[in-house]
């Protein structure tokens, strides 16, 4: 799959490649984080990232881009003003005023929730394009779908960055389309 990636978006594959910051042992030992940072500070790194997610994000069909809780804020929201639509962030539990919609989720070191305003965005019948920085185990990008599917919505792509083979995100998402720009 990596060379899949590579051959559908060399520039954004080799902008990541000389730029992911590879952290051993963070945030917890046995985990190796894989810092963007470098990405998004880089103006054309950043720049051929947006643009292959933009690509694969117009092709699934979105009509909202949802940006997950942050690097995906950061990147959804610079896909959705590329695309000339409206981002949702996907917040942590406790970033918003209530009332809110809410789905906890188990991480792969922990446990979490997501949250979207419950009376301020309607997304009922939108088609949603959800975007992140990385596909580990799946958790994270399950629950912003049950999510979204309980408040109407229908998920049609995920949109990723960067994927951990070998974790079960893939299976954990199921049949809606996935395109990663580059394997971790």
């Amino acid at each position: 799959m990596a060379e899949e990636a590579a051959k559908r978006f060399p520039q954004a594959a080799a902008a990541l490649a000389k730029h992911v910051r590879l952290v051993e042992d963070f945030p917890e030992d046995g985990v190796v984080f894989q810092d963007l940072t470098p990405v998004l500070a880089d103006a054309e790194a950043f720049h051929v990232v947006v643009d292959a997610l933009a690509e694969a994000a117009v092709a699934d069909g979105a009509e909202v881009i949802g940006g997950l809780d942050a690097r995906g804020f950061l990147l959804g929201a610079a896909v959705a003003y590329k695309l000339e639509q409206g981002v949702l962030a996907i917040r942590k539990a406790g970033k918003l005023p209530p009332p809110v919609h809410r789905e906890d989720y188990a991480l792969e070191y922990g446990t979490a929730a997501l949250e979207i305003p419950a009376d301020a965005i309607d997304v009922r019948g939108k088609k949603v394009v959800l975007v992140d920085d990385v596909l580990a185990t799946g958790g994270t990008l399950a629950a912003a779908t049950s999510l979204l599917h309980k408040c109407g919505a229908e998920v049609v792509g995920y949109v990723v960055v960067l994927e951990v083979e070998g974790l079960g995100g893939r299976e954990k998402i199921g049949d809606v389309p996935l395109t990663v720009i580059a394997q971790a």
